[in-house]
């Protein structure tokens, strides 16, 4: 299985992260989840970065200059070329090297094999409009300003139609679960606002829609509505609606913070959408703050280690047990799942943990406690319990 190792690079000590068909990435925040996930599209992908980069005239002469606008401006400065060290299967990854022309390599690495939702999505269609690659500044990272030229490419030149929902790429089930726990009977259409086109969100009442002129404006949805919106429409890149079962191009999928604004229902729709690009053949990579997230893969794997019956796994994620949905879930339970906790040490430096047993009774803290995403409602629970057990024997005691 491939892997990525990061030492001494910003906050991180180093972490060794194998991965599965699905690994989830758990940690609090400030443990360099994000920084791993773009040295793993870096390791894949250099040569559609640094295309990118040099089209937008940013300066990648030297590896400092990469650095920083691949990572975000500043960064350069946790780069010791003499302590830093990135492998991914076995291979040293060298920024010194990104700048170089690669003969007979570069125009094959145009288009990247990893796909990668990142976690500032909403704020790249603030103005409610994706921005292209050239306009987003170095501050950005590059795996944000290419998200955000991804959506820009796709949607500009469309004409003014609705993008959710359409019955070609998303399961009609897929797309009642997202009605109901997301948009509510709304429409995400593009909308004429002079010259340009904008996201705006329509709601029928009657049959007939009264936003018809303008909708609502992006930036009033909800904070949910928000976040979803381009994390689903960075997701129709990965569905095609023809024959084929995945992008020809793109083997690999990263999703940051899935759960950003959204009410646990949501996060599940999410996931099951997870499970949907593993069963069209991509390996998926998510961080996340949300023991929603570990939950669904502690049932895939306990079920998978016990009855291995798929209609579990729909009840469990409230879908028809018949036909595509239980194809789904068949493939779901026959996948290898990788689960890494990204720890402070007491001196204040990040470290990886395998947790991937996700064992409630282990001896590991760690481990029993999901890195940590339970450890909060454990602790809850044991105050209430005291407090019973305090007032119980005072009763007694009358």
């Amino acid at each position: 299985m491939e892997s990525l190792e990061v030492k001494n690079f910003a906050q991180i000590n180093e972490a060794k992260i194998v991965f599965g068909d699905l690994t989830v990435l758990v940690g609090p925040q400030a443990t360099g989840k994000s920084l791993i996930l773009q040295w793993l599209k870096m390791a894949m992908d250099s040569g559609e970065v640094v295309n990118a980069l040099k089209e937008a005239g940013d300066d990648v002469s030297t590896p400092e200059n990469i650095i920083d606008v691949v990572f975000g401006q500043g960064m350069s400065g946790a780069w010791d070329a003499a302590k830093s060290s990135i492998i991914f299967n076995g291979e040293k990854i060298e920024p010194k090297k990104w700048g170089k022309k690669q003969r007979g390599r570069q125009k094959k690495e145009k288009k990247g094999e990893m796909f990668f939702i990142p976690a500032h999505r909403a704020l790249l269609l603030a103005e409610g409009w994706p921005a292209p690659f050239q306009r987003l500044t170095p501050d950005t990272p590059a795996v944000a300003r290419l998200f955000s030229q991804d959506l820009y490419q796709r949607f500009s030149g469309r004409r003014v139609k609705a993008l959710f929902p359409i019955e070609k790429i998303l399961k009609k089930q897929y797309r009642d679960l997202i009605t109901q726990a997301v948009f509510h009977g709304g429409k995400v259409e593009l909308h004429k606002d002079g010259l340009r086109n904008r996201l705006r969100l329509s709601f029928d009442q009657d049959g007939k829609n009264k936003n018809e002129t303008s909708g609502l404006p992006f930036m009033t949805w909800t904070s949910g509505q928000r976040e979803f919106t381009p994390l689903l429409l960075g997701l129709y890149n990965l569905l095609p609606s023809t024959r084929k079962s995945k992008h020809h191009d793109i083997n690999w999928v990263v999703i940051e913070e899935p759960e950003m604004g959204l009410h646990p229902q949501a996060i599940s729709v999410v996931m099951l959408l997870v499970l949907e690009l593993l069963w069209r053949g991509y390996r998926v990579v998510v961080s996340t703050h949300s023991p929603v997230v570990l939950d669904m893969l502690w049932a895939i794997r306990g079920i998978a280690s016990t009855s291995k019956d798929p209609k579990l796994l729909c009840e469990a994620f409230d879908v028809r047990k018949d036909g595509p949905n239980k194809e789904v879930m068949e493939h779901a339970l026959t996948l290898k799942y990788r689960c890494y906790l990204l720890k402070i040490d007491k001196t204040f430096r990040v470290n990886s943990v395998d947790i991937s047993e996700l064992d409630p009774g282990s001896t590991s803290k760690d481990e029993a406690e999901w890195g940590g995403l339970t450890e909060f409602s454990s602790r809850f629970g044991e105050a209430v319990s005291a407090a019973v057990n305090e007032f119980e024997a005072g009763r007694s005691k009358k």
